[in-house]
């Protein structure tokens, strides 16, 4: 987990990424009492012991994430904690309980839970248990052994994920197939050594991501098409496409070498004709002309190769698309399984008829309720068209004499003779006197020309 070097480069006491809590510089008494030991049983003090789990629980899985490992010592954590000359003494009780919880596990019992067998040197490294460990179970001491290495299961799953990753953002994402050696070198920058890149390969192995298969003792390794599918074994055309793919690369190689060949006896044959060497530079000639021959062919094997590798490649991706469109019928007959011409006619006329009631039925309540009276249409028009009429007649002009028309309007219109109307005078005149009298001969003429006017117009 830490190398020389990196501890050359820690400060005694200090966190390398500089991210301790507060109270790590600030609080002598709460780091006291952090780096003192557990109680024997969590029921003796359930606050103090909580207090401490929470502190170093957390920050022992941070550090390991920030230095980017998976693999953990006690041994390492007490030197990475170490504080004013003092170390936690409470580490192992902290590995025991992230063991409990299934947060760590110890590496032999992770490569046991996997098909290792590829890994060559895993036997004494890996699957043997250390004695310490095993006679320390039996007599039933859980104290983690200082040299023990665990893993962090977290931080191996997102390792892996960053690996898997790193393969589908490479050139070797073109191939499914790939030599572990191009692998391992991918992943350098990601892996810090070669324990760590088999613990990732072996979790991409266990999430059914990556496949491991050691042939003609070199080691290849297939991975899964997608991030989500599942990875299939390797066949015989697996293998032969990885054999194409180490042709390939041998060839491209041997290409590269004879180019360089053929132009050094290029370059000797310039020296030998400047230095007046003919048949020198003419055998250099030569040479060159043959490399240049073998060049040619090789080239012409190059390209054989790549032509097959792209057929491969080619009939993968058809067989992709076949699979797909065999999966889409197959959805397709399953979705019109119950689906027939007749059945869709029969639902059409049906919701025609359907929309028909439902235009009957408005019509029905647009018309409305005549509370039981009928009314004739005739007579109502007939009514209207009279209001009509008369609402377009416009009174005429008020006359001049107010007087004509009071009797105009106010009187009746009876036929009166002058002689009638001279003998009605004559009464008048009898009865009230000598007053009347005087003023009947200047009143008879206006009055009757009054009551002519009045009553013959």
């Amino acid at each position: 987990m830490w190398s020389p070097e990196r501890e050359a480069e820690t400060p005694a006491g200090g966190d390398p990424a500089g991210l301790l809590p507060p109270e790590w510089e600030e609080d002598e008494e709460r780091m006291s009492f952090l780096f003192s030991a557990f109680k024997r049983s969590r029921e003796v003090n359930s606050t103090d012991w909580d207090s401490k789990m929470g502190f170093w629980a957390p920050l022992v899985l941070s550090h390991s994430r920030r230095q980017g490992v998976v693999r953990l010592r006690l041994r390492d954590l007490q030197e990475a904690f170490q504080r004013k000359g003092s170390v936690p003494l409470g580490l192992a009780t902290v590995l025991q309980d992230l063991l409990r919880r299934g947060e760590l596990q110890r590496e032999s019992d992770f490569m046991a839970s996997v098909d290792s067998s590829w890994i060559s040197w895993g036997v004494g490294v890996f699957l043997l248990k250390p004695l310490k460990w095993t006679l320390s179970n039996m007599l039933g001491d859980n104290k983690v052994p200082a040299e023990e290495v665990l893993v962090a299961l977290e931080l191996l799953k997102e390792k892996a994920e960053e690996v898997y990753r790193l393969y589908q953002n490479s050139p070797l994402f073109s191939h499914p197939v790939v030599a572990l050696s191009e692998l391992s070198t991918l992943c350098a920058g990601s892996c810090l050594d070669e324990r760590t890149f088999c613990l990732v390969l072996l979790q991409l192995q266990k999430e059914k991501r990556v496949t491991v298969l050691e042939q003609n003792g070199e080691k290849i390794v297939k991975f899964a098409r997608g991030p989500h599918a599942k990875v299939s074994p390797v066949n015989d055309v697996d293998v032969g496409v990885y054999q194409l793919m180490q042709s390939e690369q041998l060839l491209s190689c041997k290409v590269e070498s004879l180019s360089q060949e053929a132009e050094r006896y290029k370059e000797e044959a310039r020296r030998a004709c400047r230095a007046g060497k003919k048949q020198l530079a003419l055998r250099s000639l030569k040479a060159k002309q043959r490399t240049e021959k073998r060049i040619e062919a090789l080239h012409a094997k190059l390209d054989t190769v790549q032509g097959i590798l792209d057929r491969i490649y080619a009939s993968q991706t058809d067989q992709m698309v076949f699979n797909a469109y065999q999966a889409g019928v197959g959805a397709l007959k399953l979705s019109m399984k119950d689906v027939t011409v007749e059945k869709a006619e029969s639902l059409v006329d049906q919701i025609q008829e359907l929309c028909d009631t439902q235009d009957e039925v408005s019509q029905t309540l647009a018309g409305g309720v005549t509370n039981g009276l009928d009314f004739d249409s005739e007579e109502l028009e007939k009514e209207l068209d009279i209001l009509l009429q008369d609402t377009t007649k416009e009174p005429s002009d008020l006359p001049d004499n107010p007087q004509e028309t009071f009797h105009t309007n106010s009187v009746p219109n009876p036929r009166i003779s002058d002689a009638e109307l001279e003998a009605e005078l004559e009464k008048l005149s009898l009865s009230e006197g000598g007053c009347i009298k005087c003023l009947v001969p200047s009143c008879i003429p206006t009055l009757t020309s009054s009551y002519t006017h009045g009553f013959f117009h």
